[in-house]
């Protein structure tokens, strides 16, 4: 059995630990206001470029003329993953969702004989599947949004990509992130950003353009080519955003967490201190008695 100045120490060091965890959960609350908010406001203007691109590619998409990152490279035989992850954990479930996702795409393409690469950003989606995947990893990257995330900085990504789809390196390109959805719940997401996935058109949006003609100056190849690789740009960044918020998100959730188990700890260890204190105060008197009434 612990002694008292065992159990002392452990409260005392259970304490300390509970203050600290405390202290994350706030800095995380306070930082995931700010990442909610911008990862909300960026959803409508990727949701409607998205659109407004997928209206332009439908009709280009099998033409000879169609952008190479529209039409693709004609084959799906090597698949390049993009896994985004956090470089700092403490954040409960955040990168294992990721990484287990991860893992089964790439399981399931080299059973299907499919090359597959990996693009890690982050450093503990680096670290995990160097382990095992070490040979695979093309390119990392680490502290990407330090001090803060920025639009240059999926810009970056997006141009490093594409240097590698025109260098023949890949046929096919999809990102694996966590899509926020509330403090305590985030969806594991993954989207083909190479070659661009022409969205279905949802019924709401459809229109009949029947007999209707359209006039596009420059023409719809030339628009594009331009927007393209923005397009792709602006999906990282948003994936960026997402991931941003759902680690903030996870963070604090798992921080509350520690913390309340903490102080659960510390009050079990409170009443086997106050009852070895009691048992060994007991003890001392029944020595006393008993060895007055020896004499």
């Amino acid at each position: 059995m612990a002694s008292l100045k065992d159990l002392r120490n452990r409260i005392r060091s259970v304490r300390s630990t509970q203050k600290i965890t405390s202290a994350m959960k706030m800095v995380a609350a306070s930082r995931l206001r700010r990442a909610q908010e911008q990862a909300l406001a960026a959803r409508p203007y990727t949701e409607r470029m998205e659109r407004m691109l997928g209206s332009l590619a439908a009709n280009l998409r099998n033409q000879p003329n169609a952008p190479k990152l529209l039409a693709g490279t004609g084959s799906d035989q090597t698949h390049l993953l993009l896994v985004a992850t956090s470089d700092r954990g403490l954040a409960g479930g955040f990168n294992a969702s990721i990484l287990r996702e991860a893992r089964r795409t790439l399981r399931a393409l080299q059973r299907d004989g499919k090359t597959v690469k990996l693009f890690t950003v982050g450093r503990k989606g680096r670290d995990a599947l160097r382990r095992d995947n070490a040979k695979l990893i093309v390119e990392s990257l680490t502290e990407i949004g330090r001090p803060r995330l920025t639009f240059a900085n999926a810009e970056d990504i997006a141009g490093r990509l594409v240097e590698r789809f025109e260098a023949g390196e890949f046929d096919t390109c999809t990102v694996v992130f966590n899509r926020f959805k509330s403090a305590i719940s985030q969806i594991v997401t993954k989207q083909q950003l190479i070659p661009f996935a022409v969205p279905e058109a949802k019924e709401k949006d459809k229109v009949d353009t029947k007999g209707a003609i359209y006039t596009f100056e420059p023409e719809e190849s030339e628009i594009l080519t331009e927007l393209l690789p923005r397009n792709l740009a602006v999906q990282i960044f948003t994936a960026l955003l997402e991931n941003a918020a759902s680690e903030q998100g996870a963070r604090m959730t798992a921080m509350d967490n520690a913390t309340r188990n903490a102080g659960e700890m510390i009050d079990r260890l409170n009443i086997t201190y106050n009852r070895s204190r009691q048992a060994a105060i007991t003890k001392e008197l029944i020595e006393i008695i008993s060895g007055a009434e020896a004499l």
